[in-house]
């Protein structure tokens, strides 16, 4: 059974900073695209992040500048630093591992921005 486990949401003030991690077997990270994704209520999830296991990393553009994904190899961990968090931030969190069409999916991390 693939499992993805998230850590590091939380409430956060405006203008601070967070960062998500997703740990998960070598046999996925090794082999899958690794990004993360969030869901506001009454709204649809969308995509924040993507790292492919080589090549470029893909934003959605209202995080451009603010957040950056990474990858730990040695860790099997992908990380997610968020700055300058704004409310329209606060949505669920969740860790998706991709490759050919198959989809995994963390349990989801809360993020919330707020004073």
């Amino acid at each position: 059974q693939v499992q993805l486990v998230e850590s590091g949401g939380g409430l956060v003030q405006p203008e601070g900073s967070l960062t998500l991690s997703c740990t998960t077997s070598e046999a996925i990270f090794s082999r899958y695209t690794m990004g993360w994704y969030r869901q506001a209520p009454g709204k649809q999830r969308d995509m924040v992040a993507t790292i492919p296991i080589y090549g470029v990393t893909n934003y959605a553009d209202s995080v451009k500048g603010r957040f950056t994904i990474f990858r730990d190899n040695a860790k099997n961990t992908v990380y997610l630093q968020m700055n300058s968090l704004k409310p329209e931030d606060t949505a669920v969190y969740y860790c998706n591992a991709r490759r050919s069409g198959t989809d995994y999916w963390g349990q989801g991390t809360q993020v919330t921005v707020s004073s």
